[in-house]
């Protein structure tokens, strides 16, 4: 009777745990959810980076199209000069007179805004990934 006793005692020992085999099929599993997921993220990311480069260059677009409604004329003013019919005074730039007469919030990284309102992507990192083709000058809208 206590050899019956030890014979399954000893069984029970060697049952705990996983075999490497197990480990193993665990690890590689575990691998290809990570390979599938980051590629599913970077497709997502993407997408995001094609959105705010498009919606950024609508924005400017915008801006400068509502600027010519609002004071007329074919440039845009940039400093020294005053904006017409106000006290704006034109910032250094054309996209900097876009911000002052509040057409916008801030510049650009992605874009530049020339002074005929054209848009014209910026040679940064930023820029760059927003090319979508485009190799120099005016962007079309």
């Amino acid at each position: 009777m206590e050899n019956h006793i030890e014979e399954i005692e000893s069984s029970s020992k060697r049952d705990k745990g996983f075999t490497l085999v197990e480990l193993l099929i665990v690890i590689v599993i575990l691998g290809i959810l990570a390979t599938v997921t980051v590629f599913a993220v970077r497709g997502i990311t993407d997408k995001g980076q094609t959105s705010a480069c498009g919606a950024d260059l609508k924005t400017l677009q915008t801006a400068s199209e509502s600027y010519f409604a609002q004071y007329g004329g074919s440039t845009i003013v940039v400093s020294p000069a005053t904006i017409p019919g106000t006290t704006i005074v034109g910032g250094a730039t054309a996209e900097a007179t876009l911000v002052a007469a509040q057409f916008l919030r801030g510049l650009s990284p992605k874009y530049d805004v020339n002074t005929a309102g054209q848009v014209v992507y910026v040679a940064t990192p930023e820029g760059t990934a927003c090319l979508n083709g485009n190799t120099a000058g005016a962007i079309a809208g």
